[in-house]
């Protein structure tokens, strides 16, 4: 899945020792808000030393994020988990520097009369 939009937060990387295999870990979250009428906002994590300083993601980018989605259940509670895997950086649409877009001249031709009436002219309005 992907979805693209501005970070607005950046939360702090959390860490630790995986109890199985004994190895370091990291984890980073951050949130997207989409740039839509109704913006929408997303917590998303990048896991993994390597991929966090690889996306190098900071507050304002504005990016394009392909994800999965997972769930899975703790003490009889389900947790959704959104982790990213491919990050891209978008350009803002551009705007316009000389703002809106001027009307074509209007022509020299003559103007045309519509007083003079059509004989077959049956409309009631």
């Amino acid at each position: 899945m992907e979805i693209t939009g501005k970070i607005i937060a950046v939360l702090p990387e959390r860490g630790g020792v995986s109890q199985r295999t004994g190895s370091e870990w990291k984890v980073q979250e951050y949130v997207l808000e989409t740039q839509e009428q109704y913006p929408r906002k997303m917590c998303f994590d990048v896991f993994g030393a390597d991929k966090i300083a690889q996306f190098a993601i900071k507050i304002g980018d504005q990016l394009t994020v392909s994800f999965d989605i997972d769930a899975r259940e703790y003490n009889g509670r389900w947790y959704n988990s959104i982790r990213a895997w491919k990050v891209e950086r978008t350009t803002a649409p551009a705007e316009s520097p000389a703002g809106p877009v001027p009307f074509p001249p209007v022509s020299d031709a003559a103007p045309v009369d519509f007083s003079a009436g059509d004989s077959k002219d049956d409309l009631p309005f």
